[in-house]
């Protein structure tokens, strides 16, 4: 969560000296002086320390294994969200989805409290790569791959960044592959492969970044994130 934030849900801290606290140096993330009030920090991963005093967050980190029909929201009329998928005692007020998965889709949805840090994983910039397995109803090529790695151009003109596509099985009738990527265009791999000529009619993601759908985590089904996962999201705490 924010520094600033945390220092004034704890410590009560009023904004002048709040500002105090931070011109003097009188706060230390990880042994260090830190002046930025907007630093994301958690204490799972971070010594937070502020006039002496050690504090302590409550950010929430789920990985969840959505299934096809599951609607990637916090509320919906019609459809099961995400957040319908946790435990009553887990579903945290704060909680939302890091990344958004078509309700056909299934695969890999962060759910978190942290808002910054889901922020920093989509963000363009961070250049997250994010992995899919796809079936599509006709072959694959060499040729397909090439255009992939070229940048797919959608009919109404839209140019895909380059992306990777493995073939992991190809027929005239249906084709397995993988797909890494970094963007999230609306229904992007969907469109991409229609360019190509063929329609997909399977698709799961995988894995965001660093983290991975697991076998310990089957379809419907989440746990919280371990600590060398959530150590492997360090770099987007900046």
């Amino acid at each position: 969560m924010r520094l600033d934030k945390l220092i004034e849900e704890q410590l009560h801290t009023p904004r002048k000296a709040m500002k105090r606290l931070f011109q003097t140096g009188q706060i230390l993330v990880d042994g260090k002086i830190e002046g930025k009030r907007e630093r994301n920090v958690d204490s799972n991963l971070h010594e937070i320390i502020v006039q002496g005093k050690q504090l302590k967050t409550n950010e929430v980190y789920f990985l969840l294994h959505k299934p096809q029909g599951v609607v990637t929201a916090n509320q919906d009329k019609q459809h099961q969200t995400v957040i319908d998928c946790l435990a009553p005692h887990d579903r945290h007020p704060d909680l939302y989805a890091v990344g958004r998965l078509d309700r056909d889709t299934q695969g890999l949805v962060l759910l978190t409290s942290n808002g910054q840090l889901g922020y920093a994983l989509m963000h363009p910039e961070k250049k997250v790569m994010k992995r899919y397995e796809v079936t599509v109803n006709g072959p694959l090529t060499a040729a397909d791959q090439a255009a992939f790695e070229q940048g797919i151009v959608f009919h109404d003109g839209t140019t895909c960044q380059p992306a990777g596509l493995t073939i992991q099985q190809s027929s005239s009738e249906q084709s397995q592959a993988m797909v890494m990527l970094m963007e999230g265009k609306f229904h992007q791999i969907k469109k991409m492969f229609l360019v190509r000529g063929v329609k997909v009619i399977a698709l799961k993601r995988t894995a965001i970044g660093p983290l991975t759908l697991t076998d310990d985590l089957p379809i419907g089904t989440y746990r919280r994130l371990y600590q060398e996962e959530l150590e492997s999201l360090v770099d987007y705490f900046h």
